[in-house]
């Protein structure tokens, strides 16, 4: 019976995924439907099969584990159905469908981890018996709904710019007269040129780019949220912990460990006087204080402390742990498109747990995805600035701070944001269902709304430092 209604199952799925595979011209008879129907079958074979093959073609039993396999189709798909997403504009109506299908397929590994739950069941004679049933992971049933929604939102939101006609992108053998004051001048310089009227924008050209930019700005919070809080569940694996030097300071080297360890330690202070031009040394960095948070963390645990030394008393050791975590979170709020640190690729790759796996690579697509569409909405109003401001005076982007979050003209709201507030964003939502988000607009229905008034329920992140945060960080504004 239960072979039969997974059968079944699977039959209606296929049918619900076959009016969005490609928009064929169907026959008298049917056939070019059961066609595509026999292909998508193909399709799923071929997944599937590399799933439990472990990504080892020669059957040799030499793959990758279940879960960094399902992580591994999910990024690749991303990959290859959104490559660099180098214009803001929508997605075409291919590339939407095999978007939506194959994650469809992917995600429904999820449908089955599950977990026993008490129930009732009423017999016959009218009397209650107390049975176990079977109910989706919480985990899963929690933020498999959020993450969708965040994944609409910014599908929908690239539809929103389908017709305009008020800016376009120059080709990239376009001469430097024509880029005129719009020509990168950061290392990505192969994105395209983008152009606006002399005049600048219409208002509600710069208003529409002003409601995607919010919503973006929500969407890679939440997503940022989620991945976070996966990661920090996934256990360390020994080949990592074994890799690391015996104490903080040989981890941090001996000038940020003389900083952190000050008396006096500002965060911002700390920043400001790192080396942060690029890319690698903002990484280098993240890596040394996840390697000295471990590190510590390990030793204030650890039982036997005549093996690590003591050194260190335990008090300044929490303090100074409560400090790299403060760094650490402005890093990851101020830079959120950097790649993955060497913590986070070790754990994804020696996690066994599938429905991790599957959260954990979702959300990091979706927080990608949100960080490449902000930026392309900062370089259209980039270029309405600069026909409205001479170059030398126009506020543009710091180059010496790559990938990090800009807020244009929303001076008043995104640059008004301290370190508190990027980090309790929701641990101070109210939990009554029917309260709407007044920061966010967005052209959804109402059930995209609903789920994302349910977001402080559904992302459980937990902050360990900040009671004491108001005591450490400096007065000054974080962004």
């Amino acid at each position: 019976v239960e072979q039969e209604q997974e059968s079944k199952n699977l039959t209606s799925t296929i049918l619900d995924f076959k009016g969005s595979n490609d928009n064929k011209d169907e026959g008298a008879n049917g056939l070019n439907s059961n066609v595509s129907i026999e292909e998508m079958m193909d399709q799923m074979k071929e997944k599937f099969a590399k799933l439990l093959l472990g990504e080892d073609m020669s059957g040799g039993g030499t793959g990758v584990s279940s879960a960094l396999a399902l992580s591994n189709a999910i990024t690749n798909l991303a990959a290859s159905v959104f490559g660099e997403q180098s214009r803001l504009e929508p997605m075409s109506t291919e590339r939407k469908a095999r978007w939506r299908k194959e994650m469809a397929w992917l995600l429904s590994v999820t449908d089955h981890i599950v977990e026993l739950v008490p129930s009732h069941q009423k017999n016959k004679d009218g009397s209650d018996m107390e049975i176990m049933v079977t109910k989706q992971r919480n985990d899963l049933l929690m933020n498999i709904p959020a993450l969708r929604t965040l994944d609409r939102m910014l599908i929908d939101g690239l539809d929103t710019f389908k017709d305009q006609t008020e800016f376009y992108y120059l080709s990239k053998d376009a001469s430097d007269s024509e880029k005129g004051n719009n020509k990168r001048e950061d290392d990505k310089w192969w994105l395209p040129t983008v152009k606006v009227p002399p005049d600048g924008l219409s208002e509600a050209a710069r208003k529409n780019l002003q409601v995607q930019k919010e919503c973006v700005t929500q969407v890679l919070k939440a997503a940022m949220a989620i991945n976070a809080q996966l990661l920090s569940e996934m256990e360390i694996p020994e080949s990592y912990i074994e890799s690391l030097p015996k104490n903080g300071r040989a981890s941090l080297g001996d000038s940020i460990y003389k900083s952190i360890t000050d008396e006096f330690f500002d965060p911002d202070q700390f920043l400001s006087s790192m080396d942060l031009s690029s890319e690698h040394k903002i990484l280098d960095l993240k890596n040394r204080i996840e390697a000295s948070i471990v590190i510590w963390k390990r030793k204030m645990h650890q039982k036997d402390s005549k093996s690590w030394g003591s050194g260190v008393s335990m008090e300044k050791r929490e303090l100074f742990e409560e400090r790299v975590e403060i760094i650490l979170h402005l890093i990851k709020h101020r830079f959120p498109g950097l790649p993955q640190s060497s913590l986070d690729i070790s754990k994804i790759e020696y996690n066994k747990d599938v429905g991790q796996a599957v959260l954990e690579s979702y959300s990091r697509i979706l927080e990608s995805l949100a960080h490449t569409v902000m930026s392309r909405i900062e370089d259209v109003i980039r270029a309405d600035l600069l026909t409205q401001d001479p170059p030398e005076s126009n506020p543009t982007k710091d180059d010496s701070r790559p990938n990090s979050v800009h807020a244009g003209d929303d001076s008043e709201s995104t640059n008004a944001q301290t370190l508190s507030d990027l980090l309790t964003w929701t641990t101070d939502q109210n939990d009554n269902e029917d309260q709407t988000e007044p920061q966010l607009e967005t052209p959804k229905e109402n059930n995209d709304q609903k789920h994302l008034t349910k977001l402080n329920m559904l992302i459980t992140k937990k902050i360990s430092y900040l009671e004491s945060l108001g005591g450490l960080r400096s007065p000054t504004s974080r962004h």
